[in-house]
């Protein structure tokens, strides 16, 4: 064999070891842990190595969250599965992320509905979570930087709305912002550690379930806490 076709295999035979091997071991156990089998294919079919820092791409497919950039974090795969399952996508729905971060979550749910739009408070992050998904074909997300409001009121109402970050109580605001029937996966409680709830939209009151416990940066913004705590 030539030299280039000698650095070609040790480029590939590289790429198994760091990216497919590790990743075929993650998504079996997320399998044997997720119901929704769509969710795990989802995220089978987004390639997490490419929204995490050059120097955590060996560890991509971890079952862990991994830091980002801006204080940030990726979230852990499994509780990117938990979350995206509870939401219940549809292939119909149009969803809303609150933290938007390097974009994965929102590829993963780009995967399985009509219509992502994803905020991000931080504008670097969302002008790189925007080129990010582009390159990678993702044109039905819609990246916006956010406002001081939690949500983005001016696209409701949402089928669905998952926040990527710790509220320190329900925010009614972002119920508000749901279609009948909507569903909102939100993790709820201190700075520290939360649970993750979903609450369930019906026509005149809403419906409030516990699902696991769970960490989160914390989320910035009116009716969440306020960006100059520690």
């Amino acid at each position: 064999p030539t030299q280039k076709q000698c650095a070609m295999v040790c480029v590939a035979d590289l790429r198994w070891r760091v990216v497919e091997e590790p990743k075929g071991k993650l998504m079996q156990r997320l399998r044997e842990a997720i119901s929704d089998g769509r969710v795990i294919d989802a995220m089978e079919r987004v390639p997490r190595e490419a929204f995490v820092p050059l120097e955590y791409r060996d560890a991509a497919y971890e079952d862990t969250a991994l830091p980002t950039t801006e204080g940030q974090t990726i979230s852990q795969p499994f509780m990117v599965a938990t979350m995206v399952e509870a939401l219940e996508p549809r292939r119909s729905d149009r969803l809303l992320e609150v933290g938007t971060g390097s974009g994965y979550q929102a590829a993963v749910l780009a995967e399985l509905v009509r219509e992502v739009v994803t905020v991000e408070r931080i504008e670097s992050l969302a002008k790189s979570a925007l080129n990010r998904l582009t390159s990678l074909g993702y044109m039905n997300v819609i990246v916006k930087v956010a406002d001081d409001h939690i949500g983005w009121g001016k696209g409701a109402p949402y089928d669905g709305i998952v926040v990527a970050a710790a509220a320190p109580k329900l925010i009614r605001g972002l119920v508000d912002q749901l279609a009948v029937g909507g569903r909102l996966v939100i993790p709820v409680g201190g700075r520290k550690e939360q649970n993750l709830i979903k609450v369930t939209r019906s026509d005149t009151t809403y419906s409030v379930k516990t699902l696991v416990p769970c960490r989160f940066v914390p989320l910035i913004g009116q009716d969440a806490w306020p960006g100059d705590q520690s």
